[in-house]
């Protein structure tokens, strides 16, 4: 495959990927927690690297995940409380956390490749020279292969808990009236959002994720309240903003993914403004009509 193809390639696979569970993470009112936790997660990298002694371990990814789950249980255990909103559990615990990964890495790892930055920033344009070798044959860069299976994952997931992630979405307490468990869908999904993000990380960094799980997903909100819709029109727009971030990224000679992060946030803009069902224009005229038809009944009145 071509170099420039497979970074197309990869920047798709993640944005889809990430896009799908930001969906229900923006539904559930936990967008934060998708920063959170693709920061936090970096701790259980760093706990599983010092215990294999090997980067490759896939014993990362489950470290990765039981910060996360972590992450969602520690905000969950002090928002229960009543004396912290949700937002400022999350401010609590993910400086904490992160800042531990950070500690550590400068302190014990500082001659391994475990580098802040490029977990924060990523590099797209490397991805293609990290290869899958199999029997002797290059198949092709190993974070197509990752985030093809990650995206597989989340689609078996998704495609045969639907309903129940629908349910429990918009109300839990009906869920849980009907025998659904909204806990263990909820600390399923925020593991199946650690895995996609550790998975991720190499290839297009932190940052990158959070723009992916977050800005696509409040885009898709703003066009639909259909869940399925808002699923498709997710995905479709991760893929545009990837698709056209990187052409700009090359037209410019400037970071792909910091490209594609500003074509996601200026892809939002737009939708923002002109929804015909939410945006900001349309909100402005419902307004303006309201007050016609309020002035106008109190016209009536004094009459």
């Amino acid at each position: 495959m071509n170099p420039v193809f497979e970074i197309q390639l990869i920047a798709v696979l993640v944005a889809v990927a990430c896009a799908l569970p930001g969906v229900f993470l923006v539904i559930r009112g936990m967008a934060m927690m998708a920063d959170a936790i693709t920061h936090t997660i970096l701790l259980g990298i760093v706990v599983a690297f010092f215990i294999t002694q090997d980067l490759n371990s896939p014993f990362l990814i489950l470290g990765a995940a039981f910060v996360g789950i972590l992450t969602v249980w520690l905000t969950e255990l002090i928002h229960q409380t009543k004396l912290l909103d949700k937002d400022a559990s999350i401010g609590i615990i993910f400086p904490l956390l992160f800042s531990i990964a950070i500690i550590l890495i400068t302190r014990y790892a500082g001659d391994v490749h475990l580098d802040t930055d490029s977990v924060l920033l990523g590099e797209l344009a490397f991805a293609p020279f990290d290869r899958l070798i199999l029997f002797g044959i290059d198949i092709g860069p190993q974070a197509v292969y990752s985030m093809s299976i990650i995206l597989v994952i989340l689609l078996l997931f998704i495609g045969f808990f639907y309903k129940e992630l629908k349910l429990t979405s918009f109300d839990s307490l009906l869920a849980a009236s009907l025998g659904f468990s909204p806990i263990l869908l909820h600390y399923a999904l925020m593991s199946l959002v650690s895995v996609t993000a550790v998975g991720a990380f190499e290839a297009v960094g932190s940052i990158l994720v959070v723009a992916f799980m977050v800005g696509p997903p409040v885009s898709a909100y703003l066009l639909t309240n259909r869940l399925s819709y808002m699923l498709g029109i997710s995905a479709a727009l991760g893929a545009f903003n990837s698709l056209i971030g990187f052409q700009l990224s090359m037209y410019f000679d400037v970071s792909i993914a910091g490209m594609i992060a500003v074509t996601t946030g200026l892809t939002f803009a737009v939708i923002f403004v002109f929804s015909p069902k939410n945006g900001l224009i349309n909100e402005m005229h419902r307004k303006k009509r309201q007050q016609k038809i309020l002035k106008k009944a109190l016209e009536n009145n004094l009459n």
